[in-house]
């Protein structure tokens, strides 16, 4: 139940559904907006796995943005409930976000999201994003371009890992989401758990330092978190993968690899709870975990 806002106020609140393909910096876009990391980044397609939902609060709006997996051809059952939230995402907002990535050509991925947006009733916002990288000469022509597919209201080209163009694009958002409440309290930027940001964080790091196959066959999952003495929380988690292979390259010659992310990982963690960690990781193997229900309900991914 949201607060209650006096009408006439001219408060404005609603959900805005982010889309895409994967790796056009759905995730950057909406850390931006907020104003903190609530969203891991990476460079790796498929990086965000579950709907995530990110909260604004402004003097005289509300936006809830709800990051989505990027659109992407599944290999596997969790692909498939990847592309499922997103789609299913649609239908549930006040505003679709329509974000592409201005420094590629306008792709047949492109086209087919853009077909599918084409038969909603709700309002479609095109943004082009990391103009920080296309010649000022070009991004006329490329907006023109990417707002050819389809009817939008408004084409904006923004930066989101510079937050070029995102004012002009957030007074679009306000000024098509309807009168409302406050959904949230004013101090919350998101409505997981700290439990799901952590595990999302490590992840993150394995993200960044493995390559392959490996990254994509990582889950992580917190089993424990309780506090200590000293301001000590003790934070245990493991990380699955696939196969046995997969599991020595993750810990690493002489577990290098495994420390190394438990050290980029804990700090952001530390920040996060505001007090020091005990983080303890343990790698395990459960095959094929990917395609397999109740490992998908296990880990976390039976609803995404």
């Amino acid at each position: 139940m949201g607060n209650l806002v006096d009408e006439g106020s001219g408060f404005v609140s609603g959900f805005i559904a982010t889309i895409g393909r994967a790796n056009v910096g759905k995730s950057t876009l909406i850390n931006r907006m907020v104003g903190q990391k609530v969203l891991i980044v990476s460079e790796k397609p498929q990086t965000t796995r579950n709907k995530i939902t990110c909260i604004l609060t402004n003097e005289d709006c509300q936006c809830i943005f709800l990051d989505t997996p990027g659109m992407h051809k599944p290999r596997h059952r969790l692909g498939e409930r990847m592309v499922r939230a997103a789609r299913e995402s649609l239908n549930e907002v006040d505003i679709v976000l329509y974000l592409v990535d201005g420094t590629a050509p306008v792709g047949r991925g492109d086209r087919l999201i853009a077909d599918e947006l084409k038969g909603l009733k709700t309002p479609v916002l095109l943004a082009v994003n990391k103009i920080d990288l296309v010649s000022v000469g070009e991004v006329e022509k490329v907006c023109r371009e990417y707002g050819a597919l389809g009817e939008f209201e408004g084409v904006f080209p923004v930066s989101a890992l510079h937050g070029d163009g995102l004012a002009d694009l957030l007074s679009a958002i306000k000024s098509l989401l309807p009168p409302g409440p406050k959904y949230y309290p004013d101090d919350m930027v998101t409505d997981r758990p700290e439990r799901f940001i952590i595990r999302e964080l490590i992840r993150e790091k394995v993200l960044h330092l493995t390559r392959e196959e490996v990254p994509h066959s990582v889950a992580v999952d917190v089993e424990e978190m309780e506090p200590r003495e000293n301001n000590l929380v003790y934070v245990r988690a493991s990380l699955y993968v696939e196969k046995e292979s997969q599991k020595g390259i993750l810990i690493g010659r002489q577990g290098r690899m495994l420390k190394e992310i438990g050290r980029l990982a804990r700090g952001e963690i530390e920040g996060l709870l505001g007090s020091k960690i005990y983080l303890d990781l343990w790698v395990k193997v459960k095959e094929d975990w990917r395609n397999r229900e109740g490992s998908l309900q296990n880990l976390g991914y039976g609803e995404l």
